[in-house]
């Protein structure tokens, strides 16, 4: 396994002159179960998006090293795989022509076809593959989301709102991925649900962090 590290230091977010959120630090090692929580408002999803390159903060930095060497912009995202309500998949596709055009993006090979059809099936849309997503549930396109965000076996996974949109059998596929993601790498996570954060070795509480200012 490598080791696989990632430091918030100081991290900061303002909007139209209103602080989010200021000073979050933390260390992420491999092994880790890392679950941000807090009120609706607090920031959970604008540090995962930090986090994960997606936006900027407005002071401090985010670093991720691997073995001990840093890994620096673009290379960073190959580490990474993201999974939250606000990510779009393209509607006229199907799930297989999505993961097939986002293995070509990430540069993976034909030996990744028989990982995406067990995560099609890992994820109970494999009879629905050649569907376009315009006709499938909220559900079914969280589930289609997180084979998307699998599919490069990413160290670090990132989930907002692990359950969002999912019944029964979804919230057990993610919740059985989060038991095995943080045994072989890193596992982040956002939620308020009690039943997520089961899994969570530290509780970040950003909510409490904000009021204590």
């Amino acid at each position: 396994m490598k080791k696989l590290t990632l430091k918030s230091e100081n991290i900061t977010k303002i909007y139209n002159r209103k602080t989010i959120f200021k000073n979050v630090t933390f260390a992420i090692n491999e092994g880790t179960a890392f679950a941000i929580t807090g009120k609706n408002g607090s920031g959970k999803s604008t540090l995962v998006k930090i986090i994960c390159g997606v936006l900027s903060p407005t002071k401090g930095s985010i670093s991720l090293s691997v073995n001990d060497q840093p890994i620096l912009y673009p290379d960073y995202y190959p580490h990474i795989g993201l999974v939250s309500p606000y990510l779009n998949l393209y509607e006229e596709f199907s799930a297989e022509e999505n993961l097939q055009f986002i293995k070509k993006i990430r540069g993976l090979d034909s030996t990744t076809d028989k990982f995406s059809e067990e995560l099609l099936k890992e994820f109970g849309i494999y009879e629905h593959r050649k569907k376009e997503v315009r006709n499938y549930s909220s559900g079914m396109k969280q589930r289609l989301k997180y084979c998307a965000a699998l599919l490069h076996q990413p160290p670090l996974l990132v989930l907002d709102e692990p359950a969002s949109n999912l019944d029964e059998y979804g919230i057990e596929a993610v919740r059985n991925r989060m038991k095995l993601q943080k045994q072989k790498g890193v596992l982040i996570f956002a939620t308020n649900d009690k039943d997520d954060l089961q899994f969570a070795d530290t509780i970040y509480d950003i909510g409490q962090l904000n009021s204590g200012e």
